[in-house]
């Protein structure tokens, strides 16, 4: 397989954006990714894009023909694909195997969700399908109450304290303050956190991710041919994927991913490297609970110490393992489809020191971790640079 390599990527603003329809969030993301990479976009091959529910949400499926008819990319070839809240990594995965595979030199990467144009209970409705409909989503089980079981059972056999997930949010939203393109820039003390009202006990309303409006975009290439086009590629050095059970009652442990370890596990042998090299970390915090589980289960600390060393101030920017520093879900927003675009765009712009105001000190290798539903689909990547 060759070496594959980001050389551009562009996003827009996260949160709710009224003024801003689906075709103009591609537009505008895309037309930045190009821009970032030097290209006028006919040298792009292929596109691959990411959502997950546009047709609950804004009523319109046939998105990879809508993503390269907006950009003007016909008649190249332009794939959906959907994972639910990792439907925009898999798209990432697929663009790296089709570059690895020598089919084709550059292409784009792109994920886009509308999720503000419905009530939010048609919303709750729409995310609710990547769990299990027959038995969790028909029977009232959301996914707060879903990762509130897990939250629960990590608190019963580790001890974790609801104080320890809020570290989770103040530290994402401090972070988000420094992200022009974050969808909250407000800090929260520990105390605000724990006062904003249980929507399902333990997990409270600035322990949840909100509903969002974004797009992402990424331009990847042949890593050869990325050196001449850009000063510095960042080179994907392992992409990995793997499955759970779709509902959360058929789960071994309530308390772990298996999912993510899985995927982890063979990313990090892949790549031939350890946690310990890795400088920096975007995780799937759709709840602060995920970030803990996430922390724990890639590797980076044992099995019940994540919400102790995320209090500690060992996930901070300036900690030993900077986690989430654009803000991660909790703060810079959730638009389902562009997440895992937006994470992977993060870590370029932290290894291409691009980062501002949050830029980590001496990023040489990242790390992106993208969870679809409660955990039946993760990815993992890990990038370099090239």
């Amino acid at each position: 397989m060759r070496s594959v390599s980001i050389i551009g990527f562009g996003q827009t603003r996260f949160g709710e954006l009224w003024e801003k329809g689906f075709r103009e969030m591609i537009a505008e993301a895309g037309v930045k990714a190009v821009q970032s990479a030097g290209l006028d976009g006919k040298e792009i091959e292929a596109v691959f894009g990411g959502t997950m529910a546009s047709g609950r949400f804004i009523g319109q499926e046939h998105i990879g023909a809508l993503i390269a008819d907006q950009l003007g990319l016909n008649p190249i070839p332009s794939t959906r694909s959907e994972a639910a809240c990792a439907s925009g990594s898999i798209a990432l995965r697929n663009a790296f195997h089709a570059v690895a595979s020598g089919d084709h030199d550059i292409v784009a990467v792109g994920g886009v969700e509308k999720m503000t144009e419905i009530d939010v209970g048609a919303t709750s409705f729409a995310l609710g399908g990547a769990g299990d409909q027959e038995t969790e989503l028909f029977h009232g089980a959301t996914f707060p109450a879903l990762y509130a079981l897990m939250a629960r059972r990590h608190m019963h056999d580790y001890g974790t304290t609801e104080q320890q997930m809020a570290a989770v949010a103040v530290k994402n939203h401090k972070n988000g303050m420094l992200n022009e393109h974050a969808q909250f820039h407000k800090e929260f003390t520990i105390e605000q956190v724990m006062n904003s009202g249980y929507v399902a006990s333990p997990l409270k309303l600035l322990d949840c991710s909100p509903i969002s409006d974004g797009a992402a975009a990424l331009i990847v290439a042949e890593t050869g041919k990325a050196k001449k086009l850009v000063e510095q590629p960042i080179e994907i050095i392992a992409s990995s994927q793997s499955s759970d059970s779709l509902a959360l009652a058929s789960r071994k442990s309530l308390t772990e991913l298996a999912g993510t370890k899985h995927a982890a596990k063979t990313a990090f042998e892949r790549a031939g490297i350890k946690q310990k090299d890795v400088s920096v970390a975007e995780v799937h915090d759709c709840f602060t609970i995920a970030e803990i589980l996430a922390i724990e289960d890639l590797g980076f600390f044992k099995k019940g110490e994540g919400g102790k060393a995320t209090e500690q101030g060992r996930t901070a920017l300036n900690g030993e393992i900077p986690v989430n520093p654009s803000g991660g879900l909790k703060a810079c927003g959730h638009p389902v489809g562009a997440t895992g675009v937006k994470q992977a765009g993060e870590i370029f712009l932290q290894l291409t020191g691009k980062a501002g105001k949050r830029q980590v000190k001496g990023a040489e290798i990242g790390l992106t971790h993208n969870v679809g539903g409660s955990g039946a689909t993760v990815t993992v990547h890990l990038y370099r640079r090239a």
